[in-house]
């Protein structure tokens, strides 16, 4: 059995875990064929140190190839393992995988947690219950954040199944601006119109475009982009029901198109 020891990482001590060392001169892996060689890790409460062994054998340091190694995967909660301590089957599953030598790690980044949960005020069926818009017109995909009578934000997954790429443009699929302009009118209706009044076939309110000001196109929005589309009520009329926003489409950090639109409910 080899004898633990106290190692240091310059902030908190760790503590090698126990190992029993076999002779492994005739123990081959049994994917490659080459001899097996242990390492040792050492774990503490803060931070894990790896503090690896000299191979066991010989023979193992003379293959080309790296060898199998026994890994702790992560480190067991809790006290540090005393001399003699006995380690649970289970919990040796846990933290512990024999690899073979041509196991080669999986290249490129952890795709867990790149795409952003986003929130969610409306999901696409409740947009459907205010909105009157339907395919391939209807634009806004999700509402992220709403208040009625001020602002809204929506999103508008961008994706190459939309019926407008394929004539624009053949050779470079690109969004055309005048559907962001549509995109963020949608999510200006949304804050205009009265949630009471929703149904199946959506809202029996209706509104329209009256005017549209200085529109600006910052870059283009292609195909697995996200529209984020920002609209907020800057003037109402509600006399004449007559409305007054300020819309803005971001992909990312980047400003793709604002406009101040002007809509008028009707009915």
């Amino acid at each position: 059995m080899l004898a633990g020891k106290v190692l240091t990482n310059g902030s908190a001590p760790a503590t090698c875990f126990p190992l029993h060392l076999y002779p492994i001169d005739g123990l081959h892996s049994s994917y490659t064929n080459a001899p097996i060689a242990i390492e040792m890790f050492a774990v503490t409460s803060a931070t894990s140190v790896r503090a690896p062994v000299a191979v066991a054998s010989a023979k193992a340091r003379a293959v080309s190839e790296a060898p199998a190694a026994f890994t702790q995967r992560r480190a067991v909660r809790g006290a540090p393992l005393a001399m003699g301590s006995k380690v649970s089957s289970k919990a040796r599953a846990a933290g512990l995988v024999v690899r073979a030598a041509d196991d080669k790690p999986v290249p490129g980044s952890e795709a867990k947690g790149m795409g952003k949960a986003l929130p969610m005020e409306m999901d696409i069926d409740a947009i459907m219950k205010l909105l009157p818009h339907r395919y391939p017109f209807l634009l806004v995909d999700r509402v992220l954040e709403i208040e009625q009578g001020s602002y809204a934000i929506g999103l508008k997954n961008v994706t190459i199944n939309d019926n407008f790429f394929p004539g624009h443009f053949p050779q470079r699929p690109i969004m055309p601006g005048v559907l962001m302009v549509e995109a963020m009118a949608q999510v200006g209706g949304l804050i205009m119109l009265d949630p009471a009044a929703s149904g199946d076939g959506g809202t029996q309110q209706e509104f329209f475009f009256a005017g549209i000001d200085g529109v600006k196109f910052r870059r283009p929005v292609v195909p697995g982009d996200q529209l984020v589309m920002k609209v907020v009520l800057t003037k109402m009329n509600k006399r004449f029901g007559i409305a007054k926003m300020k819309g803005q489409c971001f992909v990312g950090e980047e400003l793709a198109c604002e406009a101040e639109l002007t809509l008028a409910l009707g009915s």
